[in-house]
């Protein structure tokens, strides 16, 4: 990534104002705290570290391991020690498995992408059942870079309260990361989102975060680069798309 590109924001400055901006949203909905789902990757340590210096103690981590690599795990705890903040762990391998199982026994095999995606909307559930319990809200872990292409699952990391990441791509996160003093750890591992072994996010893409980010603050790529992120982009609108309804006068007449 071009460093001139992201290197004039001020990311202190960012810090503040987003910070800011949680307090508002939160106390706008009539709420007192954040809960975060807190994954081990760097979005995640980002946000939970962005609810706490808001809200204080009123902020939950979650870590909810699905079949997950215990790296990911370590790195959550981590970032939770480091800043102190309120946990709650809940390992969904079991509930996972007997979901899925009995899913199966209707003879309809998903195959490997919709089996995995049963992990984010397990873990969205589980969000908003603390979210409910506290009174606050579920702060999601989205970027800009996966908000354009719609990388997240509809209904599971996808289904949130707020996004205070959303008007920032991956390098800027990065960068904000260096300033909130995430664990260096975190801030270098690969990105993946955890869906099974070995998964990434830029090979399942199929392109790098740099050249996505590059693509979104400039318009600049590869021909090929580009039009993969449109294609992408194009086919996964309908996950951030309010949800369709027919026009009344069209279909009461």
């Amino acid at each position: 990534m071009d460093k001139n590109i992201i290197a004039e924001n001020d990311y202190t400055k960012i810090k503040d104002n987003l910070v800011s901006w949680l307090q508002t949203e939160v106390q706008n909905a009539g709420l007192k705290g954040a809960v975060v789902g807190l994954s081990g990757g760097i979005d995640s340590a980002v946000t939970a570290r962005l609810s706490q210096l808001a809200f204080g103690e009123d902020v939950l981590a979650v870590i909810m391991p699905c079949h997950s690599s215990t790296q990911d795990r370590e790195d959550a705890l981590m970032a939770a020690n480091k800043f102190g903040l309120q946990v709650v762990e809940n390992d969904l391998s079991e509930i996972y498995d007997h979901f899925l199982a009995n899913l199966k026994e209707s003879g309809i095999e998903g195959g490997k992408l919709a089996a995995a995606n049963i992990k984010p909307r397990l873990r969205m559930t589980a969000l908003y059942y603390y979210a409910q319990a506290k009174n606050y809200l579920v702060v999601g872990t989205d970027n800009r870079s996966e908000l354009k292409i719609g990388y997240f699952t509809k209904h599971g990391d996808g289904g949130i309260d707020l996004a205070p990441l959303g008007s920032l791509v991956k390098h800027e996160v990065k960068e904000l990361a260096e300033v909130l003093e995430i664990p260096a750890e975190i801030i270098e591992k690969k990105p993946s989102a955890g869906l099974w072994e070995g998964q990434t996010d830029e090979s399942e893409m199929g392109f790098s975060y740099q050249e996505l980010d590059k693509y979104i603050l400039t318009g600049e790529a590869e021909p090929e680069v580009k039009e993969k992120i449109q294609k992408l982009a194009s086919k996964n609108s309908h996950k951030a798309a309010p949800i369709p309804i027919p026009a009344r006068d069209e279909i009461v007449k």
